[in-house]
């Protein structure tokens, strides 16, 4: 019993003097900026909540969580992160929604500039937008996988169009890009008048594919070839990560999101991602180890083929 405890303080130990960026990487030829294929840009920001609090401190906490990961992925038989996975300097929040959305769209230009592949963590899903517009700049031809409980589709609210239930209003309305959103299980009046009069997007509800993948061959053949991923976590079931802002019952499983993201990342060319709305309550890490794990995965898939087998699986 002692040498079991010995060996659990241990692990415990190591893990906590491992660097503090996304994997624990204390390689520098696999954690550099300039080695790195893949840039993780930390988002502190939930300027514009709603609910629940603890949005501006998601970020780093994933971060944290994810020093705790194995960095074997076993579906993809590779050390993903030997791919190289730079964790980027915190985005710190600005005064206004206005001065957080203009500052984070030109970071966000900045670095694709570098042709890298960014993914950003949140932070509330307001500052999704600013991330998809820079891309959208960058890539011809691009769609939107979103993974939410709510449609995001409200012009404003709170007084603002750069709400966190406005992002996708931003991107399918102003920016004209098409988007398919699935697990959405929570509309208001307005956004439901919006859809019926058509716009750019398809809507996979949640009521009608939870507990199934049937619908997953539809959802990615409904995007165009270069997709923008962005993932809020409450599109997956509160039972799996209760800390978010508005935890909705009956959401996406741990299963079939792996396999959605698996097949588009299999079928088309997925630019960039992101993954927000996990907010930070001391002392439940599940949740932020789920989020950390979902993006680990989510770029195995993507980096399938440039990443070299361990032990030759197919």
């Amino acid at each position: 019993m002692e040498s079991g405890i010995w060996n659990l303080e241990s692990s415990m130990s190591e893990a906590a003097n491992l660097p503090m960026n996304f994997g624990g990487v204390d390689e520098e030829e696999f954690s550099s900026f300039d080695a790195a294929q893949v840039l993780i840009l930390p988002v502190a920001y939930e300027g514009t909540v709603s609910f629940g609090t603890g949005t501006g401190a998601g970020a780093m906490a994933i971060v944290d969580a994810s020093r705790n990961m194995e960095l074997y992925e076993e579906e993809t038989d590779a050390e993903v992160y030997k791919i190289g996975i730079h964790t980027l300097e915190e985005f710190a929040p600005r005064e206004s929604p206005e001065a957080m959305i203009n500052d984070l769209y030109q970071r966000s230009k900045e670095l694709l500039e570098t042709d890298k592949f960014l993914c950003m963590l949140g932070g509330e899903h307001s500052v999704s937008a600013p991330v998809i517009r820079a891309h959208a700049e960058k890539y011809h031809n691009l769609s939107v996988l979103q993974i939410d409980a709510h449609a995001d589709l409200r012009d404003t609210y709170d007084g603002t169009p750069h709400s966190h239930a406005s992002i996708m209003a931003r991107v399918v309305k102003d920016l004209q890009i098409p988007a398919v959103q699935v697990g959405i299980r929570s509309i208001s009046a307005d956004e439901a008048i919006a859809l019926d009069a058509g716009l750019p997007t398809k809507i996979f509800w949640a009521k009608d594919i939870v507990g199934r993948t049937d619908w997953i061959d539809a959802a990615v053949n409904s995007l165009t070839e270069n997709v923008y991923l962005t993932i809020d976590i409450d599109g997956l079931d509160p039972s799996l990560v209760p800390t978010t802002g508005t935890p909705e019952p009956g959401g996406l499983g741990w299963y079939e999101t792996l396999i959605l993201i698996r097949k588009l990342a299999a079928r088309r060319r997925i630019v960039g991602m992101d993954l927000v709305e996990y907010s930070y309550i001391e002392n439940q890490p599940a949740p932020a180890f789920l989020c950390a794990k979902l993006v680990y995965k989510s770029l195995a898939y993507i980096f399938k083929n440039e990443t070299p087998k361990i032990i030759g699986l197919k």
